[in-house]
C-alpha cells in the first residue's frame, strides 16, 4: 500500500479541525510547501523570529507584519494576535517556526492554550508548528499531533539525479551506477543530495563511481548529528568468529536474502526481521553484529538505547521513532542493539522513567512485528532472564541463539585466529592443542586476553618469537570466566538449555 503524502495528510487534519499540528523537520521551506498545498485556500499567517510576521493570499505575501509587530518576541505576538484583533483568525493557518524554542515558557503555553480553546469553541483556525526538535510541555500534549516530513523513495531520489544531471549537462550516467547512487543516497534529505551532487560535479565535472565515498561520508555525518545513532566501521569479517557454526551457517543463509531483496521478495521469502544473540559475555555475541554487516555487505548502525531518553513530553518516544526512520531510510542495513536487557530495564517499575521505558518496550515491540523493511535487528544480551518475555515470542525475532563458552574445537579456533593476526609465523611452532587443554572454561574474550598479554610480555623481554610456553605462563596467571562468574554462568546455562534456545554452536 502507498503511503499518504504529507500534503494529503495535512489537508485531513485540517479539515477535521485538529487544534495543533507539529511538523517535526528542520526543511522548513520544503514544510512551507507543504502546508501552502494543504491550506485549501486557506490564508497563511506564519511568523519566525528571523522574518516576523507575513500574511499569504493564494501562496504569494499580501502583507508584512505591522509596524514593530515584526521583531517582537512571540509571546507578545501571541498577545496581540489573540487581544487587539491586528488580524481575523477566521479561516487562517497560524504557522509558528523554530516553536521549541519557545515552548518551555510558561506565558506562550498559555496563550496557545487560550488559542486551542477558541478554536474549540468554533474558531476556524489551525495552528501549524514548525521545529527540527519536538518538545512537547504536558499542558499542551493531548491539542498536538505531530508529523514528520518523510525521508526521499528510491525512485524520488533516482529522479533527483537524473534532473541535475540534464540541468547541469553532465554525461549521462548507466543505469547500474544510477541505482548504486540513489541507494548510497538513501537517508539523506533532498536538500543534502542536492549538495552532495552539487560536491561531485565541483570535484571533477561529472558524477562517478568515487563520488559513493562522499555520500557515506556524509550519511556517516548524519548519523553522529543525530546523536542516537552511531555508524559503525566494520573490519571484522565472519572468519574472525571461531565457532558459532550452528549461528554463521544461519548468518549465510539470511546473507542470500538481504543480497538480493527484490528477486526474494517476488519468490514470496518474507524479509528477515532479526536475531537475538544471548549468553556469556566475551563469547562473540557483538562480533557477531560486525560480521554480519560484512557478511551482508550494508552498513552497521549502532542504537544507544540509553540516548533515547528525554526529559520532555514524547521526546523519548520521538527519539525511537526517529532512529527507526533513520535506519529504514538508510535501509538495507544492520542495526545492532547492544544488551538489550539493560535498555528495557525497569518496565515494571512505577516511576515515570518506567512508564517511557514501558511505552519504548511497546513502540519497539510493535515495529519488529510489524517491520517490512530491510532493517536486519542484531540485538545481544548477557542475561537473558532480566528480558520481558513478549520480546521472545515468536514473530519478534526470526531466531534466538544461545552463545556459551567455547568447546574445545571452537577454543582451537580462536588461539589460531588471535596468533595468526598477530604472530602469523610463530603460528606453526605452537602446540595449539596443548593451549585448548589448559584454556578449559575460558571465554573468547579471555583466550585474545592470554594472547595479547603473552605477545606483549615477550615483547617487553625482547624475545624475538612467541612460544607455547609463553602463552601457557599468561594462561597461569589467568582466571577465567567460569571461575569469576561460576554461579551465574550454572544458572544461565539452565535457564538456556529449559527455553529450548537455539545452540550458536554445533
Amino acid at each position: 500500500m502507498e503511503k499518504e503524502s504529507l500534503e494529503i495528510k495535512l489537508s485531513r487534519y485540517m479539515d477535521a479541525g485538529f487544534p495543533i499540528l507539529y511538523i517535526n523537520t528542520f526543511e522548513e521551506k520544503k514544510a512551507s510547501l507543504c502546508i501552502e498545498e494543504s491550506a485549501g485556500g486557506r490564508d497563511i499567517l506564519e511568523w519566525s523570529y528571523a522574518e516576523g510576521l507575513k500574511l499569504f493570499k493564494n501562496k504569494a505575501i499580501v502583507e508584512e507584519a505591522k509596524g514593530e509587530l515584526a521583531r517582537f518576541p512571540f509571546t507578545s505576538v501571541l498577545e496581540q494576535l489573540l487581544t487587539e484583533g491586528l488580524y481575523d483568525l477566521e479561516g487562517k493557518v497560524l504557522v509558528f517556526k523554530d516553536i521549541h524554542h519557545y515552548v518551555n515558557i510558561p506565558e506562550v503555553i498559555a496563550l496557545l492554550k487560550e488559542l486551542v480553546v477558541k478554536i474549540n469553541e468554533g474558531l476556524d483556525t489551525i495552528i501549524v508548528l514548525i521545529s527540527p526538535v519536538i518538545k512537547i510541555p504536558p499542558e499542551l500534549e493531548k491539542f498536538i499531533t505531530i508529523f514528520e516530513i518523510e525521508y526521499m523513495g528510491f525512485q524520488d531520489i533516482r529522479q533527483e539525479i537524473k534532473r541535475f544531471i540534464e540541468m547541469q549537462e553532465l554525461p549521462k550516467v548507466n543505469d547500474a551506477l544510477l541505482d548504486e547512487l540513489a541507494m548510497a543516497f538513501k537517508g539523506l534529505t533532498k536538500f543534502e543530495i542536492d549538495n552532495l551532487l552539487a560536491l561531485a560535479y565541483s570535484d571533477d565535472g561529472e558524477l562517478t563511481k568515487s563520488d559513493l565515498k562522499v555520500i557515506f561520508d556524509q550519511k556517516k555525518q548524519m548519523i553522529m548529528k543525530s546523536g542516537i545513532l552511531e555508524m559503525i566501521t566494520v573490519k571484522e569479517t565472519i572468519e574472525d568468529i571461531g565457532g558459532l557454526d550452528n549461528l554463521k551457517t544461519w548468518l549465510k543463509r539470511k546473507a542470500k536474502v538481504i543480497k538480493n531483496i527484490n528477486a526474494a521478495e517476488a519468490f514470496g521469502v518474507d524479509m528477515p526481521k532479526g536475531v537475538l544473540i544471548a549468553g556469556v559475555p566475551g563469547c562473540g555475541k557483538s562480533l557477531n553484529a560486525k560480521a554480519a554487516a560484512s557478511l551482508f555487505e550494508v552498513p552497521l548502525l549502532r542504537l544507544d538505547m540509553g540516548r533515547l531518553m528525554g526529559k520532555y513530553v514524547g521526546e523519548s518516544e520521538n527519539n525511537l521513532r526517529k532512529a527507526i526512520t533513520m535506519a529504514e531510510a538508510i535501509a538495507p542495513c544492520v542495526l545492532w542493539i547492544d544488551e538489550l536487557e539493560k535498555a528495557f530495564a525497569g518496565i515494571s517499575g512505577n516511576s515515570g522513567g518506567g512508564e517511557v521505558t514501558t511505552r519504548l518496550f511497546g513502540n519497539f515491540l510493535t515495529w519488529m512485528q510489524e517491520k517490512t523493511s530491510p532493517v536486519f535487528v542484531v540485538a545481544t544480551a548477557n542475561n537473558i532472564m532480566a528480558l520481558p518475555p513478549e520480546l521472545m515470542r515468536k514473530g519478534r525475532f526470526d531466531e534466538i541463539f544461545f552463545v556459551g563458552l567455547p568447546n574445545k574445537l571452537e577454543r582451537q579456533k580462536i588461539f589460531e585466529i588471535h596468533i595468526s593476526k598477530r604472530r602469523n609465523n610463530d603460528l606453526s611452532k605452537i602446540d595449539i592443542a596443548e593451549l585448548v587443554e589448559k584454556s578449559e572454561g575460558y571465554s573468547g574474550a579471555d583466550i585474545e586476553g592470554v594472547v595479547k598479554d603473552a605477545i606483549e610480555n615477550i615483547f617487553a623481554d625482547e624475545k624475538t618469537a612467541l612460544t607455547t610456553d609463553d602463552i601457557l605462563k599468561t594462561i597461569q596467571n589467568t582466571h577465567s570466566l567460569s571461575e569469576i562468574m561460576k554461579e551465574p554462568l550454572e544458572k544461565m546455562n539452565k535457564e538456556y538449555k529449559d527455553r529450548k534456545f537455539k545452540n550458536a554452536s554445533k
